[in-house]
């Protein structure tokens, strides 16, 4: 249980929300765990088994204050908005928002800036980490080359440059990623991105753990009220999330990439966990997924410092603080996005 940015996040399972004159209280097995002013709070978001009493959600809705509900996993399930408080502005500003060129712009910049420097931080990492000096070179190299493509975004006002920017930048970071598996021979051999399908087990892991934060992001968008479908990088299409993959970019080298390497490295995922399909696909056998599942929930409850709370949060939370960022941007509250970069 915590407060981020004036919205109280209810993890802890079993957890109890009641209304006490003008403060939430929340208990769990009846000993009291916190109580809030209700005037602190703009939002209520609950994860899993968190029971909220009707008094209080009349209260919430009256007051404009939305709830929020979500599965233990983080997958979205339901909103309540109360009648003073609705996401039509905010949709609409969204959609102004991509309307507007140059902001769609600077939204997209953002995003990239901070998926590159993070994948550079993965790629540094990987370059310190190893006793091979051919893997130290590939790596430390193509840092550098995330580098220069860092330096040449700042200037970039053409969003289809800049995303030839970023898929240079990403085909450099995939090219070498094979270096990080330091185990399992060559069970585990990696030649650049595949994708629909994963044509190897080092894809198959990556694509299945997309998947998992790609629902997150979308939660997390939900959550505020935000248009998943409407992104500012990726291009419109019928039934893609747009902004989750929007949102997902900056996440997924510490998030899902890094986990990939550990779950192989540790030798926690073995070939035997994988099994290959008709026309070349490679795919995680229900075991495989379950080992995957597993680490992924534990990896979402390691804390990581948020510079713009300036203070530690589980990673699980991050695509929701992240959402409510965009969504303050969006509304003219803050005059930048603020990407979340990892240290």
């Amino acid at each position: 249980m915590r407060e981020l940015l004036n919205v109280l996040y209810v993890q802890t399972q079993g957890s109890v929300l009641h209304l006490d004159h003008d403060a939430v209280t929340i208990t769990v097995e009846r000993e009291l765990k916190l109580r809030l002013p209700l005037m602190r709070l703009s939002g209520i978001v609950m994860f899993g088994r968190v029971t909220i009493t009707p008094f209080l959600i009349q209260r919430c809705a009256e007051d404009g204050r939305n709830l929020v509900w979500l599965d233990r996993n983080g997958r979205f399930k339901a909103r309540v908005d109360g009648p003073t408080r609705g996401n039509v502005l905010l949709r609409r500003a969204q959609h102004l928002a991509l309307s507007d060129a140059q902001r769609a712009q600077r939204i997209a910049r953002q995003i990239v800036a901070a998926k590159l420097q993070n994948s550079r931080q993965i790629l540094l990492r990987g370059a310190r980490e190893t006793s091979d000096q051919v893997a130290h070179l590939a790596l430390t190299q193509a840092a550098q080359q995330l580098a220069e493509s860092i330096g040449n975004i700042k200037e970039c006002r053409d969003l289809n440059l800049l995303r030839g920017i970023e898929g240079d930048a990403a085909r450099a970071y995939f090219g070498v990623f094979g270096y990080h598996m330091r185990s399992n021979g060559t069970d585990f051999v990696m030649d650049g991105r595949t994708r629909r399908p994963p044509r190897d087990r080092v894809n198959a892991t990556i694509s299945f753990l997309y998947a998992l934060l790609r629902a997150e992001c979308t939660a997390g968008l939900e959550s505020v009220g935000l248009d998943p479908q409407v992104g500012f990088l990726h291009a419109l299409r019928p039934g893609r999330p747009s902004l989750a993959l929007d949102l997902m970019e900056e996440l997924r080298p510490i998030v899902a990439d890094r986990l990939a390497m550990t779950l192989i490295n540790r030798k926690q995922l073995q070939a035997e966990h994988f099994t290959d399909l008709p026309g070349g696909a490679v795919h995680l056998t229900d075991d495989g997924r379950k080992i995957v599942l597993q680490a992924y929930q534990k990896r979402k409850e390691e804390e990581v410092t948020h510079r713009a709370l300036q203070q530690k949060i589980p990673i699980g939370l991050v695509p929701h603080i992240q959402a409510r960022l965009l969504a303050r941007y969006l509304r003219g509250d803050i005059e930048e996005y603020v990407p979340f970069l990892y240290r």
